[in-house]
């Protein structure tokens, strides 16, 4: 035999090899004679069948879902037709009038404010845009001075703020794109105040949350860039047990609902909460003046008594008299006496 056939012949017992050792594996595999199936219990069985027929009827359930989504859609799209002409919250988008007014909320006070009082900010800007969005008459929204702790605070609890619609959110100070003659600074401070809104001017609200620690700051800021500044006419028509001073929410609501009503005392009555304990001035003028009626009364009857006691004290006075001139006389009786 040759040198050559040599690795040949190796090659192929090596392949032959092979060949046994992976039948001898498929034989090992294979069930034996001797051997059997283990059984299946019942429950198992049951569990396999009704996967057989969850995967059979997935396609039947996609449909089922789309068809309640769509039924649903139409449900809501009748409820909403239906409510348009009631006191529905949520109003068919067509039938908002868009106000020229603009409202500004002003927030360059950011670094006299404390963490807490920042989160309270912002929590009252969130209700002035749902308000805004839900109004009859939205107003044309500013958020200025945008930035700080603030902005901060709104990227990581409001991602979405970034996606509002109908709001301008703006860095700059509002006295650098708005011309001067066209604001109006809302402050209590002021000692004018408001009668009626001018859809053509933009009215600032003072965007600070200070527990009443910075008075005056609101109407200071608007001498100084000598901007028109007024007061809502809360005295005209409101009586509270509170201080004047609102929330930035209320006045931004007091706004919305004087555009739709016209009429400041509804508008007032419709937002501020209960616990102002607001009562109109009228009634309030008609609880003093029966207060005062009162009080006159009680001091009529208080004199009155006063004059019969004093009647009283005049009557018994002459029987007294006599009483003391009759002791008197006695004594002198008894001293002339030997």
């Amino acid at each position: 035999m040759s040198s050559e056939m040599v690795p040949a012949f190796t090659e192929t017992s090596n392949v032959e090899s092979k060949q046994d050792l992976s039948e001898d594996q498929k034989k090992s595999q294979k069930p034996r004679l001797g051997e059997e199936f283990e059984p299946i219990s019942k429950r198992q069985m049951k569990k396999l069948i009704k996967q057989k027929q969850w995967e059979e009827q997935r396609e039947l359930r996609k449909q089922k879902r789309k068809e309640k989504r769509k039924r649903k859609q139409l449900e809501r799209q009748c409820k909403l037709e239906s409510n348009s002409g009631g006191n529905d919250r949520k109003r068919i988008r067509r039938d908002v009038v868009h106000s020229s007014l603009r409202l500004i909320i002003d927030c360059s006070f950011d670094s006299l404010m404390v963490l807490k009082d920042i989160k309270k900010l912002h929590k009252q800007i969130q209700r002035c845009y749902a308000e805004n969005r839900r109004a009859l008459h939205p107003v044309q929204f500013y958020l200025t001075s945008h930035g700080g702790q603030l902005k901060k605070n709104m990227d990581e609890n409001d991602k979405g703020w970034v996606n509002w619609k109908d709001i301008h959110i703006k860095p700059e100070h509002f006295i650098e794109f708005i011309k001067k003659e066209d604001l109006v600074y809302l402050t209590s401070d002021s000692p004018n105040v408001l009668k009626e809104l001018d859809e053509s001017k933009a009215y600032v609200i003072g965007g600070l949350v200070d527990h009443n620690h910075h008075k005056g700051l609101t109407y200071k800021q608007a001498s100084d860039h000598g901007i028109d500044h007024a007061q809502l006419p809360l005295g005209n028509f409101v009586k509270m047990n509170s201080r004047k001073v609102l929330a930035i929410n209320h006045v931004f609501e007091i706004i919305l609902e004087y555009l739709e009503t016209k009429d400041w005392q509804d508008a007032f009555f419709t937002i501020l909460p209960q616990r102002k304990g607001a009562v109109p001035t009228d009634k309030a003028c008609e609880s003093s003046s029966h207060d005062k009626k009162s009080a006159r009364i009680e001091a009529g009857l208080d004199s009155e008594s006063s004059e019969e006691e004093a009647s009283r004290n005049e009557v018994h006075s002459p029987r007294e008299e006599e009483k003391q001139e009759k002791e008197n006389g006695t004594e002198s009786t008894v001293n002339s006496r030997p």
